[in-house]
């Protein structure tokens, strides 16, 4: 179980308090520790119209990195000190961008502009202009729906940067390893992590022992294929035997050579499946995106 310094008396504490002087529907109430958690405050701000925040101390710029992810009209209900008691303060997040908070205690956040439904397919114009050349967003929703994935799985994802930022969103309270060979592409992920206000997200420049040894175990991995994809599947099946794969390529011979692969490895395919999208633009003219194949496949063992 994880620990965390606010117990169930405390929270309950907490709920009374904030039901007794700020406008709030318990029903409909999103409750976040972020205590020594990797925890995302602010896609759940996004997608919550009241969220009910536990903190602690060191987190000097939460108000500000709010305000810069085009929060600063969520309203902050708050006290001064870190027990549920005392007058109830009311601001909005654009006034209070130079604070921090410097002791334990719990705050509520509305957001009336909130997208309660996540919608997976991000347009690529949110994402970090970089070294990346992103994958078009219909292709992506596919691809999310084939990982489907829970709020407490781990991911490995190898050169998919989008498909990090929209994982980590998805899986909350799971950990996403994002593995970045070139050096431009880390520096692009860790702007969108940033961007995104996305904590649990670990970026790493490889699968060497010593780099995934203190990591969770990932339950699922999304490679875009390349040459190294077959020291890739066999590094990760050495860290998880019942590890699930979804592979994306645009080329040929890796596609060719996949059956081999994963019959060598003790995987069996388990999908296939090849998705073109076009859009007809300003123009009048179709303009095709590249079509790749999505793989996916299962240890036989597991």
């Amino acid at each position: 179980m994880e620990q965390t310094i606010f117990t169930n008396n405390n929270i309950i504490s907490w709920l009374n308090y904030f039901s007794q002087h700020a406008p709030i529907n318990l029903a409909k109430l999103k409750m976040l520790d972020i205590t020594g958690k990797n925890r995302n405050l602010i896609p759940t701000v996004m997608s919550n119209r009241a969220v009910l925040v536990f903190t602690d101390a060191g987190h000097p710029d939460i108000f500000y990195d709010m305000w810069n992810a085009e929060l600063g009209d969520c309203d902050i209900w708050y006290n001064e000190g870190s027990d549920p008691s005392g007058e109830i303060k009311h601001d909005k997040v654009c006034d209070m961008i130079n604070r921090g908070i410097n002791a334990s205690a719990a705050m509520l956040i509305l957001n009336p502009n909130a997208a309660t439904n996540y919608h997976i397919g991000i347009e690529n114009s949110r994402f970090s202009c970089g070294s990346v050349q992103y994958v078009c967003r219909e292709v992506r929703a596919v691809i999310m729906n084939k990982l489907n994935l829970r709020d407490q799985d781990n991911i490995c994802i190898i050169s998919g940067e989008s498909i990090a930022v929209e994982s980590a969103m998805i899986a909350g309270e799971g950990c996403i390893i994002a593995v970045e060979y070139d050096r431009r592409d880390r520096i692009t992920m860790k702007e969108n992590t940033e961007k995104f206000g996305l904590n649990n997200i670990t970026i790493v420049e490889s699968l060497e022992d010593k780099v995934l040894a203190e990591l969770p175990v990932p339950d699922i991995a999304f490679i875009v294929g390349s040459p190294r994809i077959d020291s890739e599947i066999k590094r990760l099946l050495a860290i998880n035997p019942a590890m699930n794969f979804v592979i994306y390529t645009l080329d040929f011979e890796i596609l060719n050579s996949l059956p081999a692969l994963f019959k060598e490895n003790g995987l069996e395919r388990t999908e296939a499946i090849h998705v073109a999208v076009s859009r007809v633009n300003s123009k009048r003219m179709i303009e095709p995106f590249p079509a790749p194949w999505l793989i996916s496949g299962q240890s036989i063992k597991g």
